[in-house]
């Protein structure tokens, strides 16, 4: 049985009953201990780890989550469901960890759509109580063809058949500033050559109360806009991969197949004097 990508919070607290599942919170460790959904676990490093995709970082990474995830008990044949605040607030750090547990082999997981201000406003119960999971062993079986890597970004900038998306907030796409951890977080401010840009915001409905994701056609029409289509293939990129890996699910919802995160984004291709950027006022065709 297929698992999909998104749950609400009235289908989980039924999963929760009829079956064994894992709940992971991606929140800072002080907002988990107040309150969770009962019986989740603590995973903050799914937000916090920054990627490197050369060899060696892509290993690193690999090394730190099996380490982690099997600490909080997960072996990676679980159904897990994984969640942050509020889903507009939180840079997309429940996806984030969707995108990480896909590419390590975790077959059947799902995010949270609205995250926990969705299950507090349905009036689900929480609790302060944090478990003591079972350590278990992680087996890993890496899906490399979800993740872009420096160089295959690199390779792609001449490729007209694959659209470079860029999904940051608006002060990052025009230069103004480097990353949300401030204006000069990183070396070099700019875009990726040829990109074309979808604030990521975008994909999720406006103006309501729990921000959750929009409906799959409307996703579309906006990804037709920078002439993103159900046969595009698509490289994501933001500052980390959490904006990318939330708008990853997003196309997915909308039935574009090939979708793919630049994990590592604009954090990793800023630091590379070599690797070209993109400033000044990018062309209309480009921007939405």
């Amino acid at each position: 049985m297929q698992v999909k990508p998104l749950i609400t919070p009235q289908e989980l607290a039924i999963a929760l009953q009829q079956k064994s599942l894992i709940v992971i919170d991606t929140r800072d460790p002080q907002e988990y201990s107040v309150s969770h959904i009962p019986s989740s676990v603590n995973i903050r490093e799914i937000f916090t780890y920054l990627a490197n995709s050369k060899p060696e970082g892509l290993a690193s990474l690999q090394s730190q989550f099996v380490q982690l995830l099997g600490i909080a008990g997960i072996s990676g044949t679980e159904q897990l469901v994984i969640y942050e605040d509020a889903m507009n607030k939180g840079y997309g750090q429940s996806c984030r960890g969707y995108f990480l547990l896909k590419y390590l082999g975790c077959p059947k997981v799902s995010v949270l759509d609205g995250g926990y201000q969705a299950w507090l406003n349905a009036s689900l119960p929480t609790t302060s109580e944090i478990p003591t999971p079972k350590k278990k062993s992680f087996s890993m079986n890496i899906d490399s063809s979800i993740l872009v890597t420096t160089e295959q970004m690199l390779q792609a900038l001449d490729n007209p058949a694959i659209v470079k998306l860029d999904v940051r907030d608006d002060d990052e796409w025009m230069g103004i500033s480097s990353s949300p951890y401030g204006v000069d977080f990183c070396p070099r401010k700019g875009r990726i050559p040829g990109a074309v840009w979808i604030e990521w915001y975008r994909m999720m409905m406006p103006n309501s109360e729990i921000s959750i994701f929009r409906p799959k056609e409307e996703i579309l029409e906006i990804c037709q806009e920078v002439g993103i289509t159900p046969e595009s293939t698509v490289y994501i990129y933001c500052f980390k991969g959490s904006r990318a890996a939330h708008t990853l699910i997003a196309l997915k919802q909308a039935g574009i197949k090939d979708v793919r995160n630049y994990f590592s984004s604009w954090n990793e291709w800023s630091r590379d004097p070599s690797l070209p950027i993109e400033i000044g006022e990018p062309s209309t065709a480009t921007r939405n």
